[in-house]
């Protein structure tokens, strides 16, 4: 009986130390593998709550858009002297294919076809929705034209005005990478990418890192000789070559967002939609700005400005028909000892599109 009772246990014992191998077995065979985690982290990107946002039912998009871009400078010294530049408004048409969230497309442009002036201008976004991107790169012609031209606060010199002028060019590159908390409510590819459709009015704060690289280059002579020419002799002396900017000027800007989204959906299949961030940034430069010349190389506080985004939307999407227009603005600040500059561009984008190729689940 002692000898039945302990093989008793001990095949108990036996069996439960084998159960309890399997048990572990079966969960090292069924934890996931790295790439299966990776694709999990993938597909958390666009997972969303089905209540607010109704999900893209299709594979392939075709899309006409027209895009406007504008930009604009403003040159201020410590005098209170001050000098408004910006080109005319480019006017650019074209079409995009789309397969889900990736769109590729080119716009031609329209507004300068034929007048040989040089422009470069790249603008890439990429919306899911819990990330979104913007890469950028503008490289301006010599066809600006002076909008503002002041001595001081009060005082505008009006035969300058809408004067063209072809000694100023600018260029801007860069990218701005945020962060949306609420995304599984708060669709911003429903408002600037028609691949999903907010259902339910919803918002959510945003976070996000920039960074841009800006080179200005004023051809201070050029200035001298268009203004003598409008004004008359010896009136070149009211801005004098080293009282307004330095002739050439590069600075970066590191800036760190936070903002805050929101998509109206006021009737079925309509959406208004707007998001501003506002950016804490630190800017460093280079180029002649100092009368000794030195360069700023240190940290200073007084480097750190603010800069801002906007974005908004207006949308109509039954989900196989979309149209709408969205603007993007983008505003960086810089001021140093001798000069301060305020830069401002966006697009205005108006678009049409069809979906097509039904998703099967």
């Amino acid at each position: 009986m002692k000898r039945i009772f302990i093989t008793f246990f001990i095949s108990i014992f036996v069996s439960t130390i084998a159960s309890a191998e399997m048990a572990d077995s079966l969960a090292v065979e069924e934890k996931p593998s790295f790439f299966e985690r990776v694709v999990e982290v993938v597909k958390d990107f666009s997972r969303i709550d089905t209540n607010y946002i109704e999900p893209q039912h299709y594979n392939f998009s075709v899309m006409l858009q027209n895009t406007n871009t504008f930009e604009s400078y403003t040159l201020r010294n410590k005098q209170g002297q001050e000098l408004v530049l910006s080109p005319g408004t480019t006017v650019r048409v074209g079409p995009y294919f789309g397969w889900r969230w990736l769109f590729l497309g080119y716009t031609f442009d329209v507004s300068h076809f034929f007048d040989g002036q040089h422009r470069q201008d790249w603008n890439i976004s990429l919306y899911s929705n819990q990330v979104g991107v913007d890469l950028f790169y503008r490289q301006t012609g010599d066809d600006y034209k002076i909008r503002v031209a002041r001595l001081s606060e009060d005082f505008d010199i009006p035969g300058l005005k809408d004067l063209s002028f072809g000694g100023f060019s600018g260029s801007v590159k860069g990218f701005n990478l945020y962060y949306i908390l609420n995304h599984k409510k708060f669709s911003y590819p429903a408002a600037f990418n028609q691949s999903t459709c907010q259902k339910i009015s919803c918002g959510s704060p945003l976070i996000g890192i920039g960074y841009t690289k800006h080179t200005l280059n004023l051809n201070v002579e050029s200035l001298n000789e268009t203004i003598e020419k409008y004004l008359g002799p010896g009136s070149a002396k009211i801005f004098p070559d080293d009282a307004l900017i330095a002739s050439e000027v590069h600075f970066t800007d590191v800036s760190a967002y936070g903002g805050y989204g929101y998509n109206w959906v006021f009737a079925k299949n309509w959406l208004a939609a707007g998001s501003l961030s506002l950016g804490m940034s630190y800017k460093k430069t280079t180029g002649n700005t100092e009368k000794d010349g030195s360069l700023l190389r240190d940290f200073s506080f007084r480097n750190f400005n603010f800069d801002a985004v906007g974005r908004f939307g207006l949308v109509w999407n039954n989900t196989r028909w979309y149209a709408g227009s969205s603007v993007i603005l983008h505003t960086y600040r810089y001021s140093e000892s001798q000069f301060s500059t305020n830069t401002l561009f966006g697009n205005l984008n108006f678009y049409f599109g069809y979906n097509f190729g039904k998703r099967k689940n």
